[in-house]
């Protein structure tokens, strides 16, 4: 895992959590530095609303601890209470007082300020949110996208010292998530919030937050930008969970080539196998171009329509199959051959299972230069 560097906010130290005679979170650990957007992806059941409710103070430790602003918060037997944790969080049904105007929703945890102060707190955050006219409306008035939003100028009135979203665009219709995840994400970069999402959705996760922490079966596989668990996934699991795209299975030929159905590929860092080691290659469907002067042919099996590009499923002259994003003006039938090449700008490879308990990342992952023409003698 690669932790944020330091000074940090919030920071997790081998926590651990059990319900009972079973642990659900293994000696998770991570940090977030301050103004900084993180999130914890995984699918249902892995574990991230578990560590969210553990930073909120709902959850005791078995092991580990956690801080914030370097002052211990939870250990085992020890608990600082929720409210004295100065955290705000932001729900996946957004918990608004329906009897109570989206004003006095938003000054709801500002009875320590003066009346007048209260007042202009308020106003700035509906401001910010967007909803300074709704000020004196009730929540059932307003829309999903809306009610959302007073229930992150709520959370952000108190100026809390993290804000915890737990799929708070979960209930949203496609579009209205995405645009609403991106106002979101301004609103607290305007704000030089630190916050921490709580989602099992890739493309939110991805522009919503600078760093990611992908969840599984209790434990953080990697911790990294979107761009680094894309393209230099750490594990076979991440890799498999991130994005789309196939294992291609490979021969190393020496310490900047690697064979497989593609053709060789090349990258001028070493790889770190072995000559003659046998490897999976991962192939992205950005990785796969379409190029009607190739020699190289695949057949179309499948595709969906993007809108903007087709995802095509090809099967290689050897038998494999590869996915490829196509300009949607390229509109190939199936059973028709295209010709393709090969760019790929980090090469990412893992040892076979057979080969090793653990699964090891190629260390060629800078840009790569690839001889996409499968020969004879390499298929």
């Amino acid at each position: 895992m690669t932790a944020p560097a330091s000074p940090a906010l919030l920071v997790l130290d081998s926590v651990a959590q059990r319900y009972g005679e079973i642990e659900v979170l293994h000696a998770v650990s991570f940090a977030i530095r301050r103004g900084t957007i993180a999130c914890l992806l995984g699918t249902s059941g892995c574990g991230k609303t578990t560590v969210l409710r553990c930073i909120a103070g709902f959850e005791p430790l078995s092991r580990g601890e956690i801080r914030l602003d370097g002052e211990v918060v939870s250990r085992p037997g020890f608990l600082l209470a929720p409210e004295r944790r100065r955290i705000g969080m932001v729900f996946q049904d957004y918990a608004l007082f329906p009897h109570r105007t989206v004003a006095a929703n938003v000054g709801f945890g500002l009875n320590a300020l003066a009346r007048h102060e209260r007042a202009e707190r308020v106003a700035e955050l509906l401001e910010v949110v967007g909803l300074a006219a709704a000020a004196h409306k009730y929540p059932h008035e307003l829309s999903g996208g809306q009610q959302q939003r007073v229930a992150l100028a709520r959370a952000l009135a108190p100026r809390p010292r993290l804000l915890l979203l737990d799929e708070p665009f979960s209930n949203l219709d496609v579009e209205l998530r995405e645009r609403l995840s991106t106002d979101v994400r301004a609103i607290l970069k305007q704000q030089n919030a630190t916050a921490l999402l709580v989602t099992h959705d890739q493309h939110e996760a991805f522009s919503f937050a600078d760093e990611i922490g992908i969840m599984h079966a209790g434990s953080i596989q990697q911790w990294d930008s979107a761009y680094e668990l894309y393209h230099r996934p750490g594990s076979r699991l991440v890799a498999d969970f991130i994005g789309q795209g196939v294992l291609l299975p490979g021969v190393v030929r020496d310490a900047h080539h690697i064979a497989c159905e593609l053709g060789v590929l090349a990258s001028p860092q070493a790889h770190g196998f072995a000559n003659g080691e046998a490897v999976e290659v991962l192939i992205r469907p950005d990785d796969v171009l379409h190029d009607d002067a190739s020699t190289a042919r695949a057949e179309v099996l499948h595709k969906a329509f993007r809108g903007a590009q087709f995802l095509y499923t090809l099967r290689l002259a050897g038998g494999s199959r590869v996915l490829s994003l196509v300009p949607s003006h390229h509109n190939h039938a199936i059973g028709e051959r295209i010709g393709i090449r090969v760019e790929i700008d980090h090469l990412v490879a893992f040892a076979k299972p057979d080969d090793a308990l653990q699964p090891r990342m190629a260390s060629a992952i800078e840009p790569a230069s690839v001889d996409s023409r499968p020969r004879a003698n390499e298929r």
